[in-house]
């Protein structure tokens, strides 16, 4: 579903990722960690325009995208979910139309349909009763779960997660991980999720990638990983085993 080839992105003198490789199967729970400043986001945000790589080739779809034009990354990005670190929901806007924005941004939909579309959306993560709620009237861990419905009710293929967890509390934390799971083998959409947290992702993903100055250190299926002698991957894992 999607490839990087020797993908490079600088910012001035730092390069950021440096000549990164990877495929990432169609359906897979896909879980990239890494140290702060390591490229986990800008590989993300390369994958919907939001950067473009100095080098290197991205195929989506068995699509080489790196080089499109904005209007060409259109149909891209309409394949494409990005649920971010945190909800940026409209504060002025109730749930349901929060859910219902983009679908009336890119489609010209019937109401009923769109209503039934938004509840749909509600349902997959577990929330019903809260479309007349505005943001500040829910809880932290349901505005994530609302930001997550809105990428749902445009049924994209791909889901990339930002740190879907940062901030939430171990109960809440299960339950957005479970959700993820969930999603993806319920909807069969390829997901990629990037994280600082080992826990987790030994808890869901199909496979692991660890980055490090731009590079993949370590890939491999979480039993794989735990039989990992790289120093990096071993201090993810101590903090799984302290806990």
């Amino acid at each position: 579903m999607i490839e990087f080839k020797n993908l490079v992105k600088r910012f001035g003198t730092r390069t950021v990722l440096n000549g990164l490789n990877l495929k990432i199967q169609e359906g897979e729970i896909l879980f990239i960690l890494g140290t702060s400043g390591t490229g986990k986001s800008v590989l993300l945000k390369n994958i919907v325009g939001l950067l473009t790589p100095d080098e290197g080739e991205i195929w989506i779809d068995n699509q080489e995208v790196s080089k499109f034009t904005e209007e060409q990354y259109f149909d891209v990005r309409k394949k494409c979910g990005m649920v971010f670190q945190h909800p940026a929901l409209f504060d002025s806007l109730t749930v349901f139309e929060n859910v219902a924005f983009g679908l009336r941004r890119h489609f010209q939909l019937e109401e009923t349909i769109l209503q039934s579309k938004v509840k749909s959306a509600l349902n997959l993560v577990n929330l019903q009763g809260i479309e007349e709620k505005l943001p500040a009237q829910i809880s932290y861990g349901m505005q994530k779960r609302v930001s997550l419905a809105r990428t749902l009710a445009l049924e994209p293929r791909i889901l990339l997660f930002d740190e879907p967890t940062t901030g939430l509390d171990p109960v809440t934390t299960n339950a957005i991980n479970e959700l993820i799971l969930d999603l993806s083998r319920k909807l069969k959409t390829t997901s990629l999720v990037v994280s600082h947290d080992m826990h987790c992702a030994l808890a869901i993903a199909d496979r692991i990638v660890v980055l490090d100055q731009g590079l993949i250190a370590a890939v491999g299926t979480p039993a794989e990983l735990q039989k990992s002698s790289l120093p990096l991957v071993k201090d993810f894992l101590s903090e799984v085993l302290s806990t």
